[in-house]
């Protein structure tokens, strides 16, 4: 009797080793997710695998900081994860030093699942190189008694990035206080959200008449005091954004739904006065404040998991786990066309706060966000630098907006001839 309940037991333990040898083994990568979210991934990977059994999932979560070198490391290896989270500008890199699949015959029929925006911006030179995961996008959150004291009203409000200038001149002259605090440090993004290209045919072409144009517009609010110069040339001016128009002092404040979350907290009295409206399009009819993530499948993932990955990046980036999400995070949105119909989003409380207003109206422009980052460039850090350098000096009065703009682009284009 012993025996046989020794050899029954060594049986099973046989038979677990087997089918666990036998199971595909999956490790995906996240950026910077841990420990925050792991109650949804252990949910998540329960789901997949109770109906997946010949998947073994394994996440594995990296600050941001070391994330894209060990990735690097990783991928020159041969051992990076089969599946992995990116956001677009490394989206973009990888995909030009070929270390991840392009993605269009893999995403079939599914691409009609995900918005325009998401997709467009993983698809380089015609080729989509990610699954969209999740996002976010701006509203413009009015301060309603201070407009009324400039004559303005909350409720019919500036359309555009000229009205919105106008709107902020006349807020300075009738109250004192500044209108907007636009992130002028990241140039490159303001003229792309106006529809107007950084470089063209490999030269770069933000020295045009309409480029210079715009500029000129920046200047002129500026010299009105209608900007706040705290951070206005800082590449994020995010906080400082928040706390002026907390303590009354900003009319206008364009930034993601959660940072009304603060105003809610922190500034009862300018958060019931609060009007949220959609923010203004820019000239390409861009929706502005989006930063995609994706998911990517590395070029050394194996053949014969390649399916599975495949499979497994459609089910953590589908309308039902994208929305759960969003739930999780309480900030972000879904890049899947049916999460964002959800009444999660499109369904307001009886009495709605500005938060409750802001995350509505955020999920309506969703479909056509943008991340409005600087990728298809060497040196972008370099790149970058020079341009919002020329820019400070262009808007500030201490150089004229072309000569400027002419100077920076001659030190791009040096940098972009000497790129192979």
């Amino acid at each position: 009797m012993k025996l046989n309940r020794w050899v029954s037991s060594g049986l099973l333990a046989l038979a677990a080793t087997s089918a666990m040898a036998d199971k595909i083994k999956l490790e995906f990568w996240t950026n910077s997710l841990h420990p925050k979210f792991d109650g949804y991934f252990k949910a998540l990977e329960q789901t997949y695998e109770a109906q997946n059994p010949n998947v073994d999932l394994v996440w594995v979560d990296i600050d941001w900081d070391n994330f894209e070198p060990k990735l690097a490391a990783a991928l020159a290896a041969g051992n990076a994860p089969a599946v992995v989270n990116l956001d677009v500008p490394q989206t973009f890199r990888f995909a030009q030093q070929r270390m991840i699949l392009p993605l269009d015959e893999q995403m079939g029929a599914d691409r009609s699942h995900y918005v325009r925006g998401a997709l467009d911006d993983v698809t380089f030179k015609g080729k989509l190189y990610g699954f969209p995961w999740y996002n976010n996008a701006n509203v413009l959150a009015l301060n309603a008694d201070l407009l009324k004291k400039a004559g303005l009203d909350a409720n019919k409000p500036p359309r555009t990035l000229d009205e919105q200038l106008a709107f902020a001149k006349q807020i300075r002259a009738k109250t004192g206080q500044p209108g907007l605090l636009p992130q002028l440090g990241k140039m490159s993004g303001v003229f792309q959200g106006e529809g107007l290209a950084l470089v063209k045919d490999g030269k770069a072409v933000f020295n045009s008449p309409q480029h210079v144009a715009l500029v000129r517009k920046l200047a002129d609010a500026y010299r009105s005091g209608a900007l706040a110069k705290d951070s206005l040339f800082s590449e994020d001016n995010f906080q400082d954004s928040i706390k002026l128009y907390n303590a009354g002092k900003l009319g206008m404040m364009e930034a993601a739904p959660s940072a009304l979350s603060r105003t809610r907290d922190d500034a009862k009295q300018v958060y019931a006065s609060t009007v949220v409206q959609p923010a203004p399009l820019g000239g390409g009819r861009i929706a502005k404040g989006g930063y995609l993530f994706t998911f990517a499948i590395p070029v050394t993932t194996d053949k014969a998991k390649l399916p599975e990955a495949v499979k497994f990046a459609k089910f953590i980036t589908n309308d039902v786990n994208q929305l759960a999400f969003s739930k999780a995070t309480g900030g972000t949105y879904p890049s899947t066309v049916g999460a964002l119909a959800d009444p999660f989003f499109t369904q307001l409380p009886k009495n709605p706060g500005a938060l409750d207003v802001a995350r509505a109206t955020a999920a309506r422009v969703a479909p056509n966000v943008r991340t409005l980052e600087l990728v298809g460039v060497p040196n972008v850090t370099t790149l970058s630098k020079k341009l919002q350098t020329a820019i400070e000096a262009a808007v500030t009065g201490q150089k004229d907006p072309k000569l400027a703009l002419d100077e920076a682009a001659e030190f791009w284009n040096e940098r972009l001839k000497a790129t192979p």
